[in-house]
């Protein structure tokens, strides 16, 4: 565990830096009360003036905190897959381990198969329930939100 006083880190935000290229820094150093803004900024990066919040100078000091990230859809997919993935892996050795033939009875069908393929049939089977239960509800919803625009259509 890493302990750190205030206003002595060289990683705490507060603490003034000074600007200079010898730091790493591209470009020349501008103090904030001579940068560029406006038109001026406009003229040395054509198109800065479109971008909200960017002025042209604006650059990352060393152990300034790094802007939030955004969850994406396509972040939200890969974390998606790389479970499905993991429980798939999961699944297999659970199937691999119990090949012991057992005796399934089903509404007069009879047969035998493997533990582990009885149980993952017996998953199957209840996820597809639990899918049904739930795309029942959403269109539960739906229509209801879809009535609820209609009235309001209606009433104005």
């Amino acid at each position: 565990m890493q302990h750190s006083q205030p206003d002595e880190s060289p990683a705490n935000p507060e603490t003034p830096r000074p600007s200079s290229s010898a730091a790493g820094q591209p470009g020349p150093a501008v103090p904030p009360e001579q940068a560029p803004t406006g038109a001026a900024a406009a003229s040395r990066h054509p198109g800065a003036a479109a971008i909200p919040g960017y002025d042209g100078t604006a650059s990352l000091q060393p152990g300034a905190a790094e802007p939030d990230r955004r969850v994406t859809r396509a972040g939200m997919i890969w974390a998606a897959v790389a479970s499905a993935l993991v429980v798939l892996v999961l699944l297999i050795a659970f199937i691999l381990q119990n090949q012991e033939l057992v005796q399934v009875k089903f509404f007069g069908l009879e047969g035998a198969v493997s533990l582990g393929m009885s149980l993952f049939i017996a998953a199957v089977g209840g996820g597809v329930l639990v899918a049904m239960a739930g795309a029942a509800r959403i269109i539960q919803l739906r229509a209801a939100a879809h009535r609820r625009r209609v009235q309001a259509g209606r009433q104005r």
